[in-house]
């Protein structure tokens, strides 16, 4: 236990804390208005369930579209699991919020980026570009950033 505050985990806690009670509204209340979420997530991440087909087709990562077509949508503290319309078939899918790496509300303007931990960031731009107000780098967070 190297670091008690360990900052980069601890706003990735905080962060996923949004990402699983804006499910949850969405679950008890369905997607307000124009609405709709972007969850990417990775695939080979242990948790998460996924139809072979599906997994053949996306072996990393994958990205779901919550708008129109979805589902049963249910959210526990540890993962959510959602049915689907994939290519005229219906598939369920159970993520880990372990396993995002990403989620946005282009509604709200607002998306999270997140890396897996103890895995170091990639820049996200070339030094001195501009990034929205919205989005948040984790790996800005780092020790020795």
């Amino acid at each position: 236990m190297d670091d008690v505050l360990d900052y980069p985990r601890l706003l990735r806690g905080a962060l996923l804390g949004v990402v699983r009670q804006a499910l949850r509204l969405v679950a008890e209340n369905g997607l307000p208005g124009e609405h709709h979420f972007y969850v990417t997530f990775r695939t080979g991440h242990p948790g998460v369930a996924l139809s072979k087909a599906l997994r053949a087709q996306h072996p990393e990562e994958m990205t779901v579209v919550l708008q129109h077509q979805f589902w049963d949508l249910e959210v526990t503290d540890e993962s959510f699991s959602v049915s689907l319309r994939f290519g005229g078939r219906s598939h369920s899918v159970t993520v880990p919020f372990a396993a995002v790496t990403a989620f946005a509300d282009p509604a709200a303007q607002i998306g999270l980026r997140f890396e897996p931990a103890g895995h170091e960031a990639p820049p996200a731009s070339a030094p001195g570009a501009p990034r929205p107000d919205n989005v948040i780098d984790m790996g800005a967070f780092r020790k020795g950033n």
